[in-house]
């Protein structure tokens, strides 16, 4: 099949050839002639699947030039909204048609003044609640919808806002779901907000014959020693490392760097314009290592990675196969590597029971040298007592560093993306923690 026989605008069709994409992917196969028939669509398939085209065909059907805000996609991350808005604003280049992005952690000033020009944005959900609660935004005249990666919005905790901005939009439109699984939830949220959708979905983009999966049994006091070993070995291609937290990934690329290997980080902690230059730096070939939380595993659009290395195995099976679908992509090899210490023997028994058909090969013991290692600065060491004494700093509090990207309770909101109080104010509300007092007393 060709894009010609979906029997796209002229004008469109042109931008799509002049993207170099040539044949349709699975998904965008089985989802586009429903989405131009209008039919709500629930569509299941692995990021880099080309799931943004095949939506944005749709919206660019809908949406018309000088008609106020007519399609709206919501995102979990920032870096995703950026992303998506480029891709649409490619697909609708000679239409006159104002695509814009809104999202946490930037100016709002300029978000209120380019809000009411604007036919197609693209959001954040907590930012975009901040504009409703401000009415600085007007969605009276959505007629389609877009929720993509769905369940990482749900995993974030934004299932209560997207409902709420879902009440806030014309009963009459359409709704289109785009997630790599389709849960109970996003199912369900379907069905009470959509009217009779379809269901497709495409296999996962990863070529098993050409993905190599292996582990090595290591000291946790070894961990990194081990990596940088390996790392120092590895001469091709784009390499992502992934953590569970932010803390972890500041150790690694810190220490990274202190061994002469090119590395850089991104994690949900990191300011917007830092966040976006780490992505363009390691897209240009300028840094060979990306340090990342699972911020990075969904979504974003990185090219020719060869490796994955999970320096920290994920507590959710589901980020595992989103993490390792970062490579062997497009025909490429690709090759995965899981530093496996005891710490994480539960998680990694978990991916193995979920994926049975995942053959990851156990290595043979390596020597290894022992390097020194750098702390981040969440401690301090003080005098000479030895390993381990380290002091707090004073303003420490526990958990602030610890929370996985990929892993939020539902009451927590992203630092970009945290909901508005009733206040209307610019301040922004955490829920309270409970104190250690109050956590042994609820055992």
């Amino acid at each position: 099949m060709k894009f010609e026989d979906f029997k796209l605008d002229k004008d469109l069709l042109k931008n799509i050839n002049d993207l170099k994409f040539v044949e349709p992917t699975q998904i965008q196969e089985k989802s586009i002639p429903p989405i131009l028939e209008g039919r709500d669509v629930v569509g299941e398939s692995a990021t880099g699947s080309g799931k943004t085209l095949a939506f944005g065909c749709g919206v660019l059907k809908k949406v018309s030039p000088k008609k106020g805000l007519q399609g709206l996609i919501l995102t979990p991350t920032r870096e995703l909204a950026e992303q998506v808005k480029e891709s649409i604003k490619n697909l609708a280049r000679h239409t006159h048609l104002n695509v814009i992005s809104v999202y946490g952690g930037v100016d709002i000033k300029k978000q209120i003044y380019n809000l009411p020009k604007a036919e197609i944005v693209i959001a954040t959900p907590g930012r975009l609640l901040d504009h409703l609660q401000r009415k600085t935004v007007d969605l009276s005249k959505v007629n389609i919808l877009v929720l993509d990666e769905c369940d990482r919005m749900f995993d974030m905790g934004f299932k209560e806002d997207i409902e709420q901005i879902i009440r806030k939009c014309p009963k009459e439109r359409q709704s289109l779901f785009f997630s790599a699984t389709v849960s109970s939830q996003i199912k369900n949220l379907a069905n009470n907000y959509s009217n009779n959708p379809i269901k497709v979905s495409a296999k996962i983009m990863v070529d098993p014959e050409k993905l190599k999966q292996v582990y090595y049994n290591t000291p946790k006091n070894m961990k990194l020693s081990l990596l940088v070993q390996l790392l120092e070995m590895e001469k091709s291609g784009l390499i992502m490392v992934f953590c569970n937290t932010r803390r972890n990934v500041d150790f690694v690329v810190k220490n990274l760097k202190v061994n002469n290997i090119k590395a850089i980080a991104i994690h949900g902690g990191m300011a917007q314009n830092k966040r976006t230059n780490t992505i363009e730096m390691f897209n240009g070939n300028k840094f060979g290592v990306l340090v990342c939380t699972d911020v990075a595993a969904r979504g974003l659009h990185i090219d020719n990675v060869s490796h994955i290395y999970n320096y920290d195995i994920p507590r959710d099976p589901k980020d595992y196969v989103h993490r390792i679908g970062r490579t062997a992509r497009a025909g490429e090899e690709g090759k995965v590597v899981n530093l496996l210490a005891e710490d994480h023997f539960g998680n990694f028994s978990l991916i193995k029971r979920n994926y049975p058909n995942f053959d990851i090969k156990k290595m043979g013991n390596i020597h290894v040298k022992k390097i020194k290692s750098l702390r981040t600065d969440n401690f301090q060491k003080f005098g000479s007592r030895g390993r381990g004494n380290f002091r707090k700093p004073n303003n420490f509090r526990r958990g602030n560093d610890d929370r996985s990207d990929s892993r939020r309770s539902n009451n927590f909101r992203r630092d970009d993306d945290r909901r508005p109080n009733n206040s209307g104010r610019n301040d922004y509300r955490r829920p309270q923690r409970r104190t250690t007092s109050q956590s042994h007393r609820s055992r």
